[in-house]
């Protein structure tokens, strides 16, 4: 559905996009994800013909951005960060004006409309005037708007932004039911919400690839440290340094709680698993011991770990 090759923009000394290139299938939700200024948006701009590029090509279903641009952007669906809206209409006059813009006839702009409203949950506020609508209501008629023409590819910048907790999973529902009939792209920083719904992910950093895999696979090649928590109650220094000397473990940080108790995290090998060394260490010691254990890497410890300046 996308294709992506050596793509670059530059602006006069300053190289927002670097040569990349990725594809994206059919069927599938695609995290593209990456730091502020990494060069995800104006990606996403190109991508949908907002923006020339300097080099490279890019596809949408097989039509070239940039010389078949009318034909690539009936493909796309495209949600930008903050979604511009006309406060002054009602949400199913506002639909049906954007449907035909978009090229649909009366006949189909009503029929899109009223599918749109209903897969974005708008039934009950599709009359009232949008300057009235919540920030998630307001995200909604944005997404209904990308969808009005039934396009082939959903391209959403930050879909979720400003969005309370549940109305962040609503929407995750509804990019996963639409991933049943669309190809979805999605800028996110919500790292979670990604490992929840993308299939696949592509990390962008300095206006280049870094990654580009499933979130599961990106977490098993992680070469980060691993990190394991407990909780013993006795000498801090003592301990810390018998923890210190175990094998595989490279660092030991104490925090002090109440009680003479200590929180203990120990930084060990990746790849490796120092729980039972740690439990052992403590019996033989006598120390009691009320917490143990290891910390699972998650989406957001590889993209730290791929983009961090440290």
């Amino acid at each position: 559905m996308i294709e992506v090759h050596d793509l670059t923009k530059r602006y006069a000394r300053h190289e927002a996009v670097r040569g990349i290139s990725f594809s994206v299938a059919k069927g599938e939700i695609v995290g593209f994800l990456g730091p502020n200024g990494a060069g995800k948006t104006t990606t996403l701009r190109m991508l949908t013909g907002y923006l020339p590029p300097t080099a490279g090509t890019a596809s949408i279903g097989g039509c070239d951005v940039f010389r078949q641009s009318i034909e690539a952007r009936r493909k796309i669906g495209y949600m930008p960060e903050n979604v511009p809206l006309y406060d002054d209409m009602r949400v199913r006059e506002y639909l049906k004006f954007r449907a035909q813009l978009k090229g649909l006839n009366n006949t189909d702009s009503r029929r899109r409309v009223a599918d749109v409203i209903d897969t974005c949950g708008l039934g009950n506020v599709r009359r009232k005037m949008i300057k009235t609508l919540s920030k998630g209501y307001r995200q909604r008629v944005g997404l209904a708007d990308a969808l009005v023409h039934d396009p082939e590819l959903l391209i959403l910048d930050e879909p979720t932004n400003g969005l309370d907790p549940n109305q962040i999973r609503q929407i995750r529902e509804l990019i996963r039911h639409l991933g049943q009939s669309h190809t979805v792209l999605i800028s996110t920083h919500i790292l979670p919400e990604v490992e929840m719904t993308c299939n696949r992910v592509i990390i962008i950093d300095g206006g280049k690839i870094k990654a580009a895999d499933t979130p599961a696979n990106l977490v098993g090649q992680m070469r980060a440290a691993g990190r394991i928590q407990v909780e013993i109650q006795a000498d801090a220094e003592v301990t810390a340094a018998a923890l210190n000397r175990l094998q595989q473990v490279k660092k030991v940080t104490p925090e002090a709680l109440e009680d003479g108790w200590t929180r203990y995290t120990v930084w060990v090998d990746s790849g490796t698993d120092s729980r039972e060394r740690i439990h052992q260490l403590a019996a033989q010691n006598g120390w009691p011991l009320r917490t143990l254990f290891r910390h699972t890497a998650t989406l957001e410890d590889v993209f730290v770990e791929l983009t961090r300046r440290d």
